[in-house]
């Protein structure tokens, strides 16, 4: 099986509250989070898609995996609470899954695609030559370049 994966990350915005009877203490979240956009079988024709998300932008098939009370400028935040993901996803693109269902070994490779990524905290983390998603669509892989 191949699984296609769209992550994303992107500020919340201000979600502070009232502490007890006190004035309000401004609070920013980051949210990452990922869609499992496609599943596809090999054959020996190229693939059959077994699953494909209908709603690919809808927060309903968003699935959070990390929620933080960070401010999306705050590099070194993201840095230490994000790196940790990061680095399991490294993995799970060089590496295959293999589960057993029914009785017979399947194995699962994962594509990662960070189509989901805010601009903005994309410049803040990257510097000014990230400026500009190289995406033009989020639903696909399709680059500036290609179209």
């Amino acid at each position: 099986f191949t699984v296609v994966i769209k992550e994303s990350c992107d500020g919340m915005g201000d979600v502070s509250e009232k502490h007890g009877s006190g004035p309000p203490v401004p609070e920013k979240a980051v949210r990452f989070s990922f869609t499992v956009m496609n599943i596809s079988v090999p054959n020996k024709n190229g693939s059959v898609r077994i699953f494909e998300e209908a709603k690919p932008n809808s927060e309903l098939c968003c699935k959070p995996l990390c929620l933080m009370l960070a401010d999306e400028s705050d590099h070194e935040t993201l840095t230490a609470i994000l790196s940790p993901l990061i680095a399991e996803r490294e993995a799970m693109k060089s590496s295959e899954l293999m589960l057993e269902i029914g009785g017979i070994l399947r194995s699962f490779k994962f594509i990662f695609r960070g189509t989901g990524y805010d601009e903005k905290l994309v410049r803040e983390v990257e510097g000014l030559e990230a400026s500009g998603s190289i995406f033009i669509c989020t639903l696909c892989d399709a680059t500036r370049l290609e179209a």
